[in-house]
């Protein structure tokens, strides 16, 4: 039988190659296993772009990345960037590895680390075909605790290795140089803290993004009924979509799209009074940070993936949805799907009122 000490657990992987939601949630893993093993060396397996965000909030103390370009090129580019990640990997000699990607790629590479303790998720997401193996020797469920969020799917873990669950939501704390930066920004931008509304219309997928004109709707109702500015945010390649917004309002819109890190991101939402978006990476942050969201939802449930922590509102159309995307649709695919489209701006507005209704007490306890 496997005997894991706290003495004999001095270094973790954890596998985590998804994206900055993904990480948002892990992070709760991460924090229950610093307190579990004190002074352990946690590393992240992760992609390039979010390790300066892991590392500096503490999620781990070091990232091994890779770049999802080149797992995503030539047969030739693949192979290069595989085997330089597994032998950074390996010069770790880790005493703990995690899978929480839970494929075919991060098995493998569990295997070939073969640290002592090797946790895997069984059954797997995906079934594993005939010639595939899980080289985890410690199994945790798909979803612990009891739980169906994906929160729980990350916590799992811990509960096939006895850990006590100590941390349950993520809260990441802006760093303080980040917040001076914002707070600086915000003075140019005649923004106040808890004065502006944060909003994110973007997501990887077009069917995942409410429609920009329904947005610029929302918006004007919004500043309108409350005197509350907004803030546009995303990263460069959401301009388009930010445009058309811009173009389709009335109201003074503060537009940062693409101008603001993963780290300067987080510490602008901390400021905000309220956070509206889609289903996305930006809504987790969000909640990390403590602010309140209204979740703009489609096919992919809130049940599973909705904001955690914070006063929240998921809003989804009715099911099953009359698909409203043509081509572009793929009905059983949560990630594309376009039942986003058939939320109407009243269903938005109305929310963003109950949920600033909701905490205005608050508000006025912390000031």
């Amino acid at each position: 039988m496997l005997q894991i000490t706290r003495a004999s657990v001095r270094s973790i992987l954890i596998l985590q190659t998804k994206f900055i939601g993904d990480i948002v949630l892990a992070s709760t893993l991460a924090g229950n296993l610093q307190r579990e093993y004190p002074g352990v060396n946690i590393v992240f397996l992760c992609e390039a772009a979010l390790a300066d965000f892991v590392v500096g909030h503490g999620i781990a103390s070091e990232v091994v990345s890779f770049k999802r370009s080149h797992m995503r090129g030539t047969t030739l580019q693949r192979a290069r960037e595989f085997v330089e990640t597994v032998r950074r990997l390996r010069r770790h000699r880790f005493d703990m590895v995690i899978d929480l990607a839970d494929s075919k790629t991060s098995r493998f590479i569990v295997g070939l680390i073969n640290a002592p303790i090797r946790v895997g998720f069984s059954p797997s997401e995906k079934r594993l075909r005939w010639f595939e193996r899980q080289p985890a020797n410690v199994l945790a469920k798909p979803f612990g605790y009891g739980e169906q969020h994906y929160l729980y799917r990350y916590l799992s873990p811990l509960e096939a290795l006895g850990v006590d669950l100590r941390v349950t939501v993520p809260s990441i704390a802006p760093l303080p140089q980040e917040t001076a930066r914002i707070l600086a920004l915000m003075e140019k931008s005649d923004l106040h803290r808890n004065g502006f509304v944060a909003v994110h219309a973007g997501a990887n997928f077009p069917g995942r993004r409410w429609q920009p004109e329904r947005f610029a709707a929302a918006i004007d109702q919004i500043s309108r009924e409350t005197a509350l500015k907004v803030v546009l945010v995303g990263g460069p390649d959401e301009s388009e979509t930010a445009a058309k917004i811009m173009a389709g309002t009335s109201s003074p819109i503060v537009n940062l799209v693409g101008a603001l890190s993963l780290k300067a991101l987080l510490a602008l939402f901390k400021e905000a009074r309220l956070f509206v978006g889609n289903e996305s990476g930006p809504m987790h942050m969000a909640a990390a940070a403590g602010t309140p969201v209204v979740g703009l939802f489609g096919l992919t449930s809130p049940v599973q993936w909705g904001p955690v922590g914070v006063p929240s509102i998921s809003l989804q159309p009715s099911m099953p949805c009359d698909c409203v995307g043509g081509d572009l649709c793929r009905r059983t695919d949560p990630s594309k799907a376009c039942c986003v489209w058939r939320l109407e701006v009243d269903t938005v507005v109305g929310a963003a009122r109950e949920l600033l209704a909701q905490t205005e007490a608050a508000l006025g306890q912390a000031v």
